[in-house]
């Protein structure tokens, strides 16, 4: 914050007298008046008035920038020590159970690793559905993460029963301080259209969207992540940054920077909301296409290089 500087203190030496003034004529002083008041009505207009480009000026929230567990593919253990030393120091992971969170809490802390991102499991299309999603958001809550990502399908259910019951997710996940992130998958997350339909019908604060910018191009034709990301932007509570090469339906999740996906133009969509959730680095690899751990270790190392490229992160 910057202070005003105080008033400097009189001189030591005493001021001359001032010689006896002279009174004004009249006109000169009603001019001098009329001066005067423009000058201040001039002065509220422009405190007033909007400053250019103050959101712009602004600095901008530097977000977390996670990694999922699941990129190891097959040699998770590897994540525990490679992801510090590539300067990865949050990451997405299963919620652990009941009985394992004080042992989670340690292994993360022993490895410089904090959870931003737990992944749920909940069945809403059957009534009991909602059953496991209280002991989730109870280890939520233990490990002092705010995310519970789901993947909720209707199964043939009809959407007035699936958002009620998502209404009463959020209620549950409320009392634990959480919020549940519904992932973009069909089909109550195919795109932003249907994400903005279900965000409006649950209409509860605590139930929110996980932005995949691949899973966009996967299912989906003629458009985009970040036209998608334009239209639900005010609904998303996490993102996961997964490149696409851009055909309809082709499990082909490259390293970030090697496919379709936008990231300059969704990472700058992000900035200018404001967005301050987690960003998790997501890589599931091509169909068919075997990688060593080497191999998936140096896609991992590559995709978040090329993310500091973009952007910096905490």
């Amino acid at each position: 914050m910057i202070h005003a500087p105080a008033d400097s203190p009189p001189g030591g030496a005493a001021a001359p007298q001032a010689a006896r003034p002279r009174l004004m004529p009249l006109r000169a002083c009603l001019d001098a008046l009329a001066l005067a008041a423009l000058g201040l009505w001039t002065c509220a207009c422009q405190s007033h008035a909007p400053t250019a480009h103050s959101s712009s000026n602004a600095a901008a929230p530097r977000n977390v920038l996670a990694c999922r567990f699941a990129n190891y593919a097959g040699c998770e253990e590897a994540a525990w020590t490679h992801l510090p030393s590539i300067g990865i120091r949050h990451v997405f992971m299963n919620a652990p159970a009941a009985d394992q969170v004080e042992s989670t809490r340690a292994r993360l802390a022993e490895h410089g690793l904090t959870a931003v991102v737990l992944r749920g499991n909940a069945d809403l299309s059957r009534p009991e559905g909602l059953d496991p999603l209280e002991a989730q958001c109870a280890v939520c809550q233990q490990m002092d993460v705010r995310y519970l990502f789901l993947s909720v399908k209707r199964q043939g259910v009809e959407k007035p029963v699936i958002y009620e019951r998502l209404r009463q997710a959020g209620a549950l996940a409320a009392r634990h301080g959480v919020v549940l992130a519904l992932e973009t998958h069909p089909d109550l997350g195919t795109n932003g259209d249907v994400l903005l339909e279900t965000m409006r019908q649950v209409h509860h604060p605590n139930v929110r969207v996980n932005f995949d910018t691949g899973n966009i191009h996967f299912y989906n034709r003629d458009t985009d992540a970040p036209t998608e990301l334009r239209k639900i932007i005010d609904y998303v509570a996490t993102v996961e940054l997964k490149d696409h090469n851009g055909e309809f339906e082709s499990w082909c999740f490259p390293a970030l920077g090697q496919g379709k996906v936008n990231f300059p133009a969704i990472l700058g969509i992000l900035r200018d909301h404001r967005y301050q959730g987690p960003l998790t680095l997501e890589i599931e690899g091509v169909r068919g296409v075997h990688r060593t751990r080497a191999e998936i270790e140096q896609d991992i190392a590559a995709s978040a290089a090329y993310l500091r490229t973009l952007s910096s992160f905490r």
